[in-house]
């Protein structure tokens, strides 16, 4: 996935979860932040972030704070783009890997999940993505605070494994170069006995990192997974 008109700032402050202050050439800009999560460890005062200007001369801001530099290493904080990016990614590989149908957003009894698809043999996958920012010399963890929505979503994976259906959890590490991915149990230990719960009653649990550039992020290589 690919944005337009890119530009860089460095971060000031952060008063909610919605805006952040950034200093552009001079003058300080309100920015929509595109991830609601704490990301205490990214926005850091006087940090190198980069931008997406908006084409909709509408919004209240111009821009969205989509990327931010720690240390040596780019980390795209779009909380809506890894959803997006396996989607096109899943889609353009649809012939070699099989697949049938794909499409987003599909509710199944009263679960909602990112991503349905069919295979060309005829069996049915429910996918949830999780995108993954929180870094600590190379491993990556998730969550970065607790998540009751994210057990919920893996018990209800659980639940389609039960049903028949193909089920799997994808962590899209929105960062390259990392050591493995692991449940964040310090923060949130149930979110990490869901998952073991979760593995053994046959949901797939995966991780990828990314290519991440100021203007685009795809997918690179899996990562090992320790529960």
């Amino acid at each position: 996935m690919k944005y337009k008109h890119i530009c860089k700032g460095i971060f000031k402050e952060r008063p909610n979860r919605f805006i952040a202050h950034v200093e552009m050439d001079g003058r300080m800009e309100v920015c929509h932040v595109k991830n609601t999560g704490r990301c205490r460890e990214l926005l850091v005062k006087d940090c190198e972030v980069y931008l997406e200007k908006s084409d909709n001369p509408e919004r209240k801001t111009a821009y969205d704070l989509i990327a931010v530099k720690k240390g040596e290493r780019l980390i795209n904080m779009d909380s809506q783009l890894p959803n997006a990016v396996v989607y096109e990614y899943l889609d353009k590989e649809k012939e070699s890997l099989g697949i049938a149908n794909l499409r987003r957003e599909v509710t199944h009894g009263s679960s909602r999940f990112d991503l349905w698809g069919s295979l060309k043999d005829g069996r049915e996958f429910f996918l949830e993505v999780k995108g993954v920012t929180l870094e600590e010399d190379g491993i990556v963890r998730f969550p970065d605070a607790p998540t009751e929505r994210g057990i919920k979503h893996v018990e209800e994976l659980m639940g389609c494994v039960k049903e028949g259906f193909l089920s799997a959890v994808l962590f899209v590490i929105q960062m390259e170069d990392v050591k493995w991915f692991e449940p964040n149990i310090t923060t949130h230990p149930a979110f990490g006995e869901a998952l073991k719960r979760a593995k053994e009653a046959g949901v797939i649990i995966r991780a990828v990192c990314c290519k991440v550039l100021p203007d685009e992020m795809k997918l690179q290589k899996e990562v090992e997974v320790r529960l």
